[in-house]
């Protein structure tokens, strides 16, 4: 029977890593980026710097015939002043693509935000802690283990009983997707259980996930990340950060889509590339924004303050949002056959949303995740679909 003392210990070096874009070496162990050091340079608030640290989609892969796995971490954890304390991060061990164990890491840093209009925030340091695995099954194996997908992490260590070593390439497919906080994946049970991941995994595509939340904001700096960035297959889900944030008017968004896509088209000329438009959000369907908060009924909730009459003055809502993205790929399809459109309420809509309602307004609970996942997978990765395997 194995004990602390008698496991081996494997310093996690960058080999170990997947579905990141930077590491930083910190004086703890490695924090994995989900945009490299230039985007960051140019990152405009506290709230996609947080968003970009947080590891949604990142995972250690490594093969081992180990039955006891420990992963150290120091977490940096969030609270909001005012709403209850939220759950620890969860972190999913895979066996050979299946999950089998879960856990959390005690301690940690506390970034506990002051102010959700602002980002404002108070941090006090924490310890490291460790993600415990015992009793897995025995002989040689893939491991993933996915860390917690809103929750920060520095990774420290492997501690295992038997030797380990970073899994090699596995030639899949790399899918590069980029979108808001449900892609991020708010609300999803776990780090392998948002709708990408499920998606990825239907389609046995290797995830990249630039979902960002509340910062999907159709930024140059992310395009030219994602330009950058080598993939085979590509989505962006734009549109929903443009009205909750009342970032754009009809006049500024169109353009600054084309800019996005012209520069994905860069480095990217005939990867398959879905333009996502957004998931039926009923508080946002016809009001523009901006979106705030909302503790009245006792829970937080979501809901949008703008005028619906001023959207004949170019503010936008996502029913206008899906018309434009619409149009802009029926146009730009005419040159580029290898660009799709997935219409958001194909994914989540009506009766989606009758089922399964979304908890606070906006972000798809955990069961909305699996059936968007579901959805996608089904459009994208099927056999007639553009990320069929006989489009790479």
């Amino acid at each position: 029977m194995s004990t602390e003392q008698n496991l081996i210990t494997t310093p996690i070096t960058a080999d170990f890593l997947r579905g990141h874009l930077d590491v930083e070496e910190t004086a703890h162990g490695l924090l994995p980026h989900r945009l490299p050091p230039r985007a960051r340079r140019q990152i405009p608030d506290d709230l996609l710097a947080v968003a970009e640290a947080q590891p949604s989609g990142v995972r250690l892969a490594f093969r081992t015939s180990a039955t006891t796995i420990a992963l150290d971490a120091l977490a940096t954890k969030r609270a909001y002043v005012g709403v209850p304390p939220l759950p620890d991060g969860v972190y999913d061990l895979l066996v050979d693509g299946r999950l089998t164990a879960q856990a959390t890491v005690d301690g940690g840093n506390l970034r506990t935000i002051t102010d959700m209009r602002t980002q404002a925030a108070e941090f006090v340091p924490g310890p490291a802690g460790t993600a415990h695995f015992t009793g897995l099954p025995a002989g040689g194996k893939n491991i993933e283990i996915w860390l917690p997908h809103t929750e920060i992490t520095e990774v420290i260590a492997l501690r295992t009983d038997a030797p380990v070593e970073p899994a090699p390439a596995g030639g899949r497919r790399v899918w590069l997707h980029h979108g808001s906080s449900a892609s991020q994946g708010s609300n999803a049970a776990s780090p392998s259980a948002t709708w990408p991941a499920l998606a990825a995994s239907a389609g046995g595509a290797e995830l990249i996930n630039l979902g960002f939340g509340g910062s999907s904001l159709v930024d140059p700096f992310t395009a030219r990340a994602m330009r950058d960035t080598p993939a085979d297959l590509i989505s962006v889900k734009l549109g929903l950060n443009v009205a909750n944030s009342d970032a754009m008017r009809r006049r500024t968004f169109a353009p600054a889509v084309h800019g996005f896509l012209d520069t994905i088209r860069d480095g990217h000329p005939t990867a398959p590339l879905l333009v996502v438009s957004p998931l039926l959000c009923p508080t946002q369907e016809h009001t523009p924004g901006p979106l705030m908060p909302d503790f009245s009924g006792g829970t937080l909730r979501f809901k949008a303050t703008g005028d619906p009459a001023e959207t004949a003055a170019g503010r936008l809502t996502l029913t206008i949002i899906r018309e434009i993205l619409a149009d802009i790929v029926e146009q730009r399809s005419a040159e580029d056959p290898h660009l799709h459109y997935v219409d958001g309420l194909d994914l989540y809509g009506e009766r989606d949303h009758d089922e399964i309602p979304l908890p606070d307004g906006i972000h798809p609970s955990p069961e909305a995740h699996r059936r968007i996942g579901e959805n996608f997978a089904r459009l994208a990765f099927a056999d007639n679909g553009p990320f069929a395997a006989t489009t790479a």
